[in-house]
């Protein structure tokens, strides 16, 4: 792994705002942001925004760091086999146009970056599913220099992790205002499984987005609900926080929307500006915080609401995880409220507004057939003062009216703005060269004003000297005749804050000279600025230590189970090793098909059961679910004994206390770096990630550096949620490990009459998964030539008879295929999932 490097950030925080286009670039830097984060053509998780190409981002860099701003370029999907090269290729040329840090998803990536290129800096993603200490502990490992923690975690965890970060020389960045995403980063598979859009390969459809209702299945009908949008959070803003998460230690405040406009990420970058500055203004020193308020003004909270609102939240960081976070009545922009319809007649419509309307303004009328945009014209009035316009489709007197575009707070792209303060000396003496001179001002004007806020930039100095200057043959030039010349910095990134000029009476020179003299300085200036990162050289890197293939033996069928009766059916059926979930190992905690019942319990689990961890763990901090109920999965952790971890820190931390750690597949590890890095950290087996191909695991195990495994049946897990999905039927008291709506199943439905069932574990976490279930096991022959060595059954939503099934199935198809290379027959009305066909 690569060692711990030193580079810091200042003590200043950090507001990192996004630029999914070059238009957002700007308005980022022009509205204050610290620092911009940017995806390039490929291997981001945004790969349908207006992503920046190899030439337009090394313009991007130079007209950020020209300003003091930092550019990090995100890396942040999941690798495939033939993908590694180009990606670490797409680094390398990244960091020679000057991005300042990468954000990764792939351990494989990461690793590699951080050996091969250790002057840029290297930031884990949020996909990389870091909620607890072990995560940080294993980025540290990675050799990062920051982590983007979790959106779920609370106030006091955020300040737990800070602490813990801080003690192994890292930095903590947290999501501070934008979308939310219903399932944990990273985590999501919903999007790949039903539509073949992969989340984790940037292209995610946003089915959360969508309608579902909720249905009780022993009831058959849906349940009641305030909306139909079930998957649909509001948006995160954390404004009126920005003192508490500074407090907790973070470093950076990030604000998602890589693929909003820019009018979005101006108004929101601005404000949070505005009120980090007033937070640095009151802690300046005593007396300072009577006089400057630490939170967003009305305009500034109207402002943030009409560049995109769904409803706003502080969700996980104030403790809430219930309804109140959610937006189920609407999955988008719902804008400001502006007024009513006064009266509506012959296609024109009166508006009664509250707020000043623009042409331009976009207005959603909402009537009782739907709601529906509308952009304002020519704003006309009537005699009453109505404003009158021509709605597309009918609307009605008393109609409610939004505006989720506000076009006189719209953003004007200027490719040189915010320009850079500099003050320049023009010596003109009779008998010595002509001198000009520019440098950055110290002091910077607010931006806002079409000029740089206060930054940072270095002591650059552009400099040029012409030929001798001469005495005037007929007019002298005067000072003004000078500082007209000078100041003619238009077309250049730069605006004149003050002018020195040393001028001898009777000097005379041509004003081209000027010009000349003028532009080359400031261009002298502008290479001295950015001359750190245009004369990068790539460093030689030794060649990689390949870590020594595996050859495994043997062909092992494994059971997952919830409960014990489903364990013993699938040892009796054949299973070779049963895995428990740590949730379900508590007496009382068994569950069957999802759902908890006492009758699961009559008898113990076989002797040997591997414990699986949670892809989601957090630490026991006060007011967590698992200090509540006092869950600690680590007490089934033992020395010299296989465990199942399904996240990065549970496979380092295992590691560390001496088990024999297998990683599961909410790990994607995707590529054969990958599989080193999982080898190194102490991986014993890999369980792949159900979005490969048979192609593709057939890469992967060639020479595989770690023995590889797949599920073959069962319901594969869409979603793992810190909601309750059980939520929308209406409150409860929370009391997760005893509440009776878990003693029922229930199911999504979809608008096309698919089912999706929904199960809540005991900390209240939501799992959602497949309505259709996974059977490849008529493939296994396919799989054994591939390479890999165990295969396993998932029975969590299957009940004792067809756990019996599912696995005296795997068995025969093993056995089968062992002994003549021959197939079991298909499963009709099963998936496949991705094993015949990839994921965009």
């Amino acid at each position: 792994m690569a060692p711990q490097r030193e580079d810091t950030l200042s003590n200043r925080p950090e507001l990192l705002a996004p630029a999914g286009s070059a238009a957002a670039l700007h308005a980022a830097v022009t509205a204050g942001a610290d620092a911009v984060y940017l995806g390039l053509d490929a291997f981001n998780a945004r790969r349908n925004a207006d992503n920046f190409t190899s030439e337009s981002f090394a313009e991007a860099c130079d007209y950020a760091h020209l300003r003091g701003v930092r550019v990090y370029v995100t890396l942040n999907t999941a690798i495939l086999p033939s993908e590694i090269n180009q990606a670490l290729e797409c680094a390398r040329q990244a960091y020679r146009a000057g991005a300042d840090a990468f954000i990764v998803q792939d351990i494989g990536l990461a690793a590699e970056l951080a050996r091969t290129l250790p002057q840029v800096r290297l930031h884990i993603s949020t996909q990389m599913n870091t909620h607890n200490a072990a995560g940080i502990e294993a980025a540290a490992k990675l050799g990062a220099r920051r982590v983007t923690l979790a959106r779920e975690l609370s106030l006091a965890e955020v300040a737990h992790l800070s602490a813990v970060a801080a003690d192994h020389g890292l930095e903590v960045e947290a999501f501070a205002h934008g979308a939310l995403c219903v399932c944990y980063s990273g985590q999501c598979f919903m999007s790949s499984l039903i539509g073949g859009r992969s989340a984790n390969r940037g292209l995610c459809a946003q089915a959360c987005r969508l309608p579902y209702e909720l249905h009780n299945a022993a009831q058959r009908k849906d349940l009641p609900s305030p909306g139909e949008h079930l998957l649909s959070p509001q948006d995160l803003c954390a404004v009126d926080l920005l003192p508490q998460l500074l407090d907790a230690g973070v470093a950076s405040l990030k604000i998602e929307g890589r693929m909003k406009s820019a009018d979005y990420v101006f108004a929101v970058t601005a404000a949070y500006r505005a009120v980090l500055d007033r937070i640095a203004v009151s802690q300046a020193g005593p007396g300072q915080g009577d006089l400057v308020a630490e939170h967003a003004s009305d305009e500034e909270r109207r402002s943030l609401e009409e560049a995109f609102s769904r409803g706003f939240t502080t969700a996980y960081l104030e403790g809430q995880r219930g309804n109140d976070i959610m937006s189920y009545g609407r999955p988008n922009n719902r804008g400001v409220f502006v007024g009513r319809v006064a009266y509506a007649r012959d296609g024109i419509a009166a508006l009664a507004a509250e707020e000043e309307l623009h042409e331009g303004d976009v207005l959603e009328f909402w009537t009782n057939k739907g709601h529906f945009a509308h952009t304002l014209g020519v704003v006309a009035l009537d005699r009453d003062g109505f404003v009158r316009t021509s709605p597309e489709r009918p609307v009605g007197k008393g109609d409610r009216v939004f505006r989720v575009r506000n076009a006189a707070a719209g953003f004007a792209d200027d490719a040189l703005a915010p320009r850079v303060q500099v003050v320049g000396s023009v010596t003109l003496r009779i008998g010595l060269p002509l001198r000009v001179e520019f440098r950055l001002a110290d002091e910077q004007r607010p931006a806002g004003e079409g000029v740089l806020a206060g930054r940072s930039l270095g002591g650059a100095v552009g400099i040029v000297e012409g030929s001798l200057v001469e005495a005037a043959r007929t007019k002298a030039v005067t000072a003004d005749d000078v500082r007209v010349h000078i100041d003619r910095l238009g077309q250049t990134p730069f605006v004149l804050s003050s002018l020195d000029i040393q001028l001898d009476d009777g000097v005379g020179i041509g004003f081209s000279q000027l010009h000349r003299a003028r532009a080359e300085a400031l261009e002298n200036l502008e290479r001295e600025l950015l001359a750190s990162y245009r004369d990068r050289t790539l460093p030689r890197v030794r060649a990689r230590e390949r870590v020594a293939p595996v050859r495994e033996r043997g062909c092992s069928i494994t059971a997952w189970a919830t409960n014990p009766a489903c364990a013993r059916a699938a040892k009796r059926a054949g299973a070779d090793a049963i895995y428990v979930p740590a949730l379900n190992y508590k007496r009382g905690e068994a569950v069957i098909a999802g759902q908890r019942s006492g009758t699961a319990e009559q008898a113990g689990y076989p002797k040997q059961c591997i414990t699986a961890l949670p892809a989601v763990d957090h630490d026991p901090v006060p007011d967590t679910r698992e200090e509540r109920l006092d869950f600690d999965p680590w007490r089934y952790v033992k020395p010299g004994k296989p465990v199942f971890a399904d996240s990065l820190g549970s496979l380092v931390r295992a590691t560390e206390m001496g088990a024999l750690a297998e990683v599961g597949p909410h790990v994607p590890l995707a590529n054969r770096f990958a599989l080193e890095t999982a080898s190194v950290l102490g991986a014993q087996r890999v369980w792949l990630s159900p979005e490969l191909t048979l192609g593709q695991i057939s890469d992967l195990a060639q020479d595989t550096p770690v023995a590889l495994g797949l599920t073959v049946i069962g319901a594969q897990e869409l979603m793992v949620c810190e909601h309750c999905l059980l939520m929308s039927q209406g409150p409860c008291d929370e009391q997760c490990d005893v509440c009776p709506r878990r003693k029922s199943p229930h199911y999504l439905k979809d608008r096309k009459g698919f089912e999706f069932p929904v199960v809540t574990d005991a900390l209240g976490r939501g799992h959602l998964y497949n309505g259709v279930t996974l059977d490849v096991a008529h493939a296994m022959p396919d799989l054994i030539g591939a390479g890999l060595s165990a295969f396993m059954v998932d029975t969590t939503l299957m009940n004792v008879e067809e756990t019996s099934a599912a696995v005296a199935r795997t068995v025969r198809a093993r056995d089968v295929a062992l002994r003549d290379g021959n197939a079991v027959a298909k499963i009709p009305g099963a998936t496949t999932g991705h094993l015949f066909r990839g994921v965009s």
